[in-house]
């Protein structure tokens, strides 16, 4: 009889060979996929690469949609690293963008840099709140973060769309429902071709890599993490920490938010976010919490994301192909946590008598 039993502590080297071979299998059965489909493996992954770093103009789409991934990503791990089950990055970018878009369209006379400042910070102070809001329910009455968390994306979503089609459409629009675009102020500079926001998604991964390496706060988030008992027991102020973690969660995903509607789509809109919130919990996931990894991982899903697009257009494959492969290439990284804490064995005869022999002395 086969059995599951819990592994022991597994080294570093093994934790990195499992994963690679997930990895590695992932896209062996990624091929084997497509071929079922009647695709060429080899065309269709070769130009995934090339419809996503084929070109300059390739490579600059990619790291666009790499820089609000990667933001959510940090943001959501945040949380994650305290075991609050954030899965209200989106609704956090939304209401995000949604405060530097008022900074936008109220104030439009501000200087450049005094514009995007206040943008920035708008969109950091009201994301954090949104994310409170889980927070303190779960606090007072128990409430489960992950479903408050949840529903709250559609109430942002739908303040959007109410915005967008009532008090803030364009009335230069004809009717249209669309929201003005941003004074060039309010436009985020670009570098290398790229909006500004690349260098910030950098700063922001270095910023929160040296928090939780380095500095009390983040041993206080990981302890918290780890057992509130524990926490109050260290002498860890329970209350003031999660308050801190959840507003930098959703604070962190609230720049995504102004970054995106600052950098790329110069406006709002319901669609700015294309649920990017919800893939940034895989990607964070994936990444094992560490905000370099996250990087990363939002790059490469970036490249599917963009491959994906390439070979639509161009070579008339589904877009969805690239999210067969996403798919797959989770369940096989997932799979492996198993094979981390849990191994197979199989009961014989022998074993048996001897459990047996265990128990009756």
């Amino acid at each position: 009889m086969m059995r599951i039993v819990a592994r022991p502590e597994p080294t570093g080297m093994y934790e990195k060979m499992l994963r690679l071979i997930a990895v590695v299998a992932s896209i062996a059965a990624s091929a084997l996929v497509i071929a079922i489909m009647g695709y060429n493996p080899f065309t269709v992954l070769g130009n995934m690469v090339k419809g996503s770093l084929g070109t300059a103009y390739r490579i600059r789409e990619t790291v666009n949609k790499a820089i609000p991934l990667a933001v959510l990503s940090l943001g959501t791990g945040v949380a994650f690293r305290m075991k609050f089950w954030n899965i209200g990055a989106e609704g956090q970018f939304y209401m995000g963008a949604f405060a530097a878009a008022a900074v936008a369209f109220g104030v439009p006379s501000l200087p450049a840099p005094v514009m995007l400042l206040c943008m920035f910070i708008a969109g950091a102070i009201v994301g954090g709140l949104w994310a409170l809001i889980p927070a303190v329910l779960k606090n007072k009455t128990g409430a489960s973060e992950t479903l408050v968390t949840l529903m709250l994306n559609y109430v942002a979503t739908a303040w959007i769309a109410f915005l967008q089609y009532g008090p803030w459409k364009d009335p230069k629009a004809n009717g249209f429902p669309k929201f003005p675009q941003f004074v060039d102020a309010a436009v985020l500079p670009k570098v290398f071709g790229i909006h500004i926001g690349w260098i910030i998604t950098i700063v922001l991964a270095v910023l929160l890599f040296f928090l939780f390496k380095r500095t009390k706060l983040g041993y206080e988030i990981d302890v918290l993490g780890g057992s509130a008992a524990t926490a109050r027991y260290a002498g860890i102020n329970v209350g003031r920490v999660t308050v801190i973690a959840i507003m930098l969660s959703g604070g962190i995903c609230g720049i995504a938010g102004m970054l995106q509607a600052s950098g790329i789509e110069h406006s709002l809109s319901e669609q700015l976010s294309g649920g990017l919130g919800f893939t940034a919990v895989i990607t964070t996931w994936l990444a094992q919490l560490n905000p370099l990894a996250m990087l990363v991982v939002s790059f490469l899903f970036s490249m599917l994301i963009q491959g994906g697009m390439f070979m639509q257009s161009a070579l008339k494959i589904p877009a969805s192909m690239a999210q067969i492969i996403q798919g797959i290439i989770i369940f096989f990284v997932l799979g492996s946590e198993f094979f981390l804490h849990y191994r197979f064995v199989w009961s014989g005869k022998k074993q048996k008598a001897a459990e047996k022999e265990g128990e009756a002395e």
